[in-house]
């Protein structure tokens, strides 16, 4: 005999107070807080003018510009290196296979400061670039506390993100479409640029709005190398605790934060999957 349908009606009360925690929680670590940085920022001398000076003013946005670059850069080439390594990975069985994998998704344990210590340890005053290049021309090649060695620590932190959602997405593929493919005649390069790339297509919009979002807010990083750059998570920085400045601070945290949410819903808007960022 078939079980009695329940209805409707009687799921409402159940389904409601399943998802008061949820939304309590949304409430209290998300909405409350973000009302109260939007009234920080117009609550300052400039009041509702402070979000025009983050957009206007030069200093922020050269920090404003400089951080979209680098991020943009970071997500390209991350993308580039997790893509060739998780597919290759997860096509090929071969000892030590497990070890490399851990070893790729190491940093994922380690916090940003650390991360920025050990781009220091390598391309620092004291580090192993320096030491070789120093031996072997006279002069030390330093580039820690630079773009440069910012961008090192991006890529670095941001590969185990990618490619742990590269070899997912590469596991799901239909092996037949290639082999189709190559029946007809499609090189090795076709075949990768035709089938498996588009394939992967919304795991890499997904991953890589990841990146961005995560290479834009990164601060402990940041913290330890940006000497020479000025990134807008340093900027903000700044203004709260240097410059006292906390209505600007909020209104250049506004302004991170509504850039990082529009790159993760355009690429929720093309992968029609669900994107979240990494904190």
């Amino acid at each position: 005999m078939a079980a009695p349908r329940r209805h409707p009606r009687s799921e409402a009360p159940l389904l409601a107070a399943l998802t008061l925690p949820a939304l309590a929680a949304v409430v209290a670590f998300f909405v409350l807080p973000m009302i109260r940085l939007v009234m920080l920022g117009a609550a300052g001398p400039e009041g509702l003018g402070a979000y025009a000076a983050a957009l206007t003013t030069p200093r922020y946005v050269e920090s404003l510009a400089a951080t979209i670059l680098l991020s943009a850069g970071v997500t390209l080439v991350t993308l580039a290196i997790a893509a060739a390594s998780g597919l290759f990975l997860e096509r090929n069985r071969f000892r030590g296979r497990q070890v490399l994998i851990a070893i790729l998704t190491l940093p994922l344990a380690f916090p940003g400061v650390v991360i920025g210590f050990m781009v220091i340890m390598l391309a620092g005053r004291q580090g192993l670039i320096g030491s070789i290049s120093a031996a072997l021309t006279g002069q030390k090649i330093v580039f820690a506390y630079s773009a440069a060695g910012l961008f090192m620590g991006y890529v670095y932190f941001s590969i185990p993100r990618v490619i742990l959602t590269i070899m997912a997405a590469a596991e799901k593929l239909d092996r037949a479409l290639e082999e189709a493919a190559r029946s007809l005649g499609a090189s090795n390069w076709q075949v990768v640029r035709d089938v498996v790339l588009p394939a992967l297509r919304p795991a890499l919009i997904a991953s890589g709005a990841i990146c961005f979002a995560t290479a834009m807010g990164a601060f402990g990083t940041a913290f330890t190398l940006a000497t020479n750059i000025d990134v807008l998570a340093m900027t903000i920085y700044t203004e709260f605790t240097l410059q006292a400045n906390f209505a600007m601070a909020a209104a250049l945290s506004i302004v991170l934060g509504a850039i990082t949410w529009v790159a993760l819903t355009v690429a929720r808007s093309l992968t029609g999957a669900t994107v979240a960022a990494a904190g």
